[in-house]
């Protein structure tokens, strides 16, 4: 089996004999129902290879199509001009970038039409050329544009990103102007700038990025997995020793997670899919490609941490429909794959977001925890994955030295003034919130979590275990389980059948570390 590694043009993939997941029954679908789309989707999730499969469809190739399940669908395959943009092409973040890159791809097919005489402002140009080609082919015209968004996104919160949108605004403009030269429209990108004139001008525009009939026309579905790479699994379990079901679940726990929709069909990274089975090797490669810039921007940006943020419930509002801007990180934080959907509520219509899977969260909480303890030296995902074993055996003890060996690890100048107690605490309790995050093992995570008379500090549940920690800063460890029973912490534990541990842990502000831990 070939795998497209790096390869995103259908044409190549087709006559290279690469594998490719049929998604060709949602693209005559897509072609059929409406005329202007926009789908949104985390970066390396195959929207190149969508719009690039659209463009072949609309030049004719129906040879391109054979064998797919477009092919029995349709019956009239004929050739539309096609104007394809791609702003992966250039850098977007210097004075006149944009400008040369939008004129280099405008050229391209005024080549083919004609340039418009009168001007050289890219708006005018792009209508020039949209009505040209409808006349000189008696066809309707197909744009197509890739990555709409991320000239926005790489000149984020400067001032650059001002004249960037409002070049994007007049060009995406032209698009309403020259409506009736057009059969179809697909824009692509990785988060929805309401002040650009595509969200606002454009009155038939359909935002398919949360429609459950096209939620899995990117990425890759489960049945889609145990199918179409039956073989590639099981080479792997057998390399690897185990069978093809332990395969399958570490694939799972891993690549899974993503859901679009209230559909909540499970959807694995693509491009983490192949990379491993082309490798045989199951490794962190979505987020080893690099973490977006203006994402580390926004984070260093954001007051918010991030244990109130993940694993709570939101309207579709708050993460989909909104002005992006550094205030309001939320969204771009969810739309650029970092967080998903976990649940759907039809009783308050509200969706549960948290991080997709071990990939995102290991590579996730590791760029954080490396600006919280401002130390890029430390080997987070080793130690903390020692301290996950730790509590998955019940030994408390051994879990406790490491914590307070890693804790004593992190640089002074990383904890606040020690001032204000009650800030402290909150600091101590984020850092060893972050810390269980890192440790990436199959347990739930809460952070104060609500009970009938107040909220326990973290409850991390395990298969055979629960811990419920108290923190105290310089106070005693008898205190803090004290504190644990008059609360009634642990009642909603009383007829769980797994061991119940309460853990009391005292901080000290002189050494920055567990001074004092009681459990019972």
């Amino acid at each position: 089996m070939k795998y497209p590694i790096g390869i995103q043009t259908f044409e190549k993939i087709r006559e290279g004999g690469f594998v490719y997941v049929d998604k060709t029954d949602l693209v005559y679908k897509l072609v059929n129902d409406a005329s202007i789309y926009f789908l949104s989707r985390p970066r390396r999730f195959g929207k190149s290879l969508l719009l690039s499969t659209l463009h072949s469809y609309f030049d004719g190739r129906k040879d391109l199509f054979e064998g797919l399940k477009i092919a029995e669908l349709e019956k009239d395959w004929k050739k539309h001009p096609v104007l394809h943009f791609d702003f992966n092409r250039g850098r977007f973040a210097e004075e006149g970038k944009l400008i040369s890159t939008m004129r280099a791809q405008l050229g391209d097919y005024e080549r083919l039409y004609g340039r418009c005489p009168n001007s050289d402002e890219v708006e005018e140009r792009f209508n020039y050329l949209i009505k040209a080609a409808y006349e000189q082919t008696g066809e309707k015209v197909v744009v197509l544009i890739d990555e709409y968004d991320k000239p926005l996104l790489e000149s984020f919160d400067s001032p650059m990103q001002e004249k960037n949108r409002l070049v994007l605004k007049s060009f995406y403009g032209t698009l309403k102007s020259a409506d009736a030269y057009l059969r179809f429209v697909f824009l692509t990108g990785v988060t929805k700038f309401s002040q650009v004139s595509v969200f606002s001008d454009l009155n038939m525009l359909q935002d398919i990025s949360m429609d459950a009939k096209y939620e899995t026309i990117c990425g890759i579905t489960e049945n889609e997995l145990h199918t179409v790479f039956a073989e590639p699994i099981q080479e792997m379990a057998a390399k690897h020793k185990c069978t093809e079901e332990e395969m399958k679940t570490e694939l799972k726990r891993v690549y899974d997670g993503y859901h679009f929709s209230k559909g909540m069909t499970d959807i694995y990274n693509p491009f983490s899919v192949l990379n491993a089975f082309n490798t045989q090797e199951i490794e962190y490669y979505w987020f080893s490609t690099g973490t977006p810039t203006y994402l580390i921007h926004l984070l260093d940006r954001d007051n918010q941490k991030l244990n109130s943020v993940v694993g709570k419930d939101y309207s579709k509002e708050e993460f989909i429909d909104y002005k992006a801007c550094v205030e309001k990180p939320l969204p771009m934080i969810y739309q650029s794959g970092y967080l998903t959907i976990k649940s759907y509520d039809r009783r308050f219509n509200s969706y549960r977001l948290d991080i997709p899977n071990n990939e995102v969260r290991r590579g996730f909480i590791s760029m954080i925890a490396a600006g919280y303890f401002q130390d890029d030296d430390t080997n987070y995902n080793i130690e903390t994955a020692k301290m996950c074993w730790s509590l998955k055996l019940g030994d408390v003890n051994d879990f406790i030295e490491r914590m307070t060996a890693f804790l004593s690890s992190i640089p002074y100048d990383s904890h606040p003034s020690l001032k204000d107690i009650a800030a402290t605490e909150k600091h101590f309790q984020y850092t060893i919130y972050l810390i269980t995050r890192l440790m990436g093992c199959s347990c739930d995570v809460y952070n104060e979590k609500p009970t009938s008379y107040g909220r326990a500090d973290m409850v991390l549940e395990f298969k055979e275990h629960v811990y419920i920690m108290e923190f105290k800063l310089d106070g005693t460890a008898a205190d803090a389980l004290q504190q644990i029973d008059d609360k009634g912490y642990a009642e909603p534990y009383s007829i769980d059948p797994r061991k119940l541990h309460k853990i009391g842990i005292v901080f000290s502000s002189d050494t920055k570390t567990v001074s004092d831990w009681a459990e019972k």
